[in-house]
């Protein structure tokens, strides 16, 4: 918190700043941007599934971006992204209905990095 000149208070947080007066809160400013702090792969929705599932990420920073479906003994079934993309959250809907039942595994790779989990599909 400060004081300036005018007699405002200047009221800091992590998401920005709020100034207030005797007359109320005159002026807030945001300095947040609502991006993730780092990539995040969330788990499938919905898990088991048949046929189609959602499958959710979020991007920092725009970065290129795989993501890919393999078995479960790792071979590679199909590539859902393969390109740079804008920060912030992507949804793909994989349709696995030319696939048969079992547990499969998704991959997301941003940059140097990747996350790997695992889906069902039970048809």
């Amino acid at each position: 918190m400060g004081l300036d000149s005018n007699k405002n208070l200047w009221i800091c947080t992590g998401g920005g700043l709020a100034i207030y007066n005797p007359n109320g809160i005159v002026g807030i400013h945001n300095n947040k941007k609502n991006l993730p702090v780092d990539f995040v792969l969330y788990q499938n929705y919905p898990n088991p599934f048949n046929p189609q599932t959602n499958i959710s990420y979020e991007l920092r920073v725009t970065s290129y971006v795989t993501v890919q479906i393999f078995d479960i003994t790792g071979k590679l079934i199909i590539n859902l992204v393969n390109k740079k993309q804008n920060a912030g959250k992507h949804v793909i809907i994989w349709d696995a209905s030319a696939y048969p039942s079992g547990v499969y595994l998704y991959k997301l790779e941003v940059d140097n990095y990747s996350l790997t989990k695992k889906l069902v599909l039970l048809k």
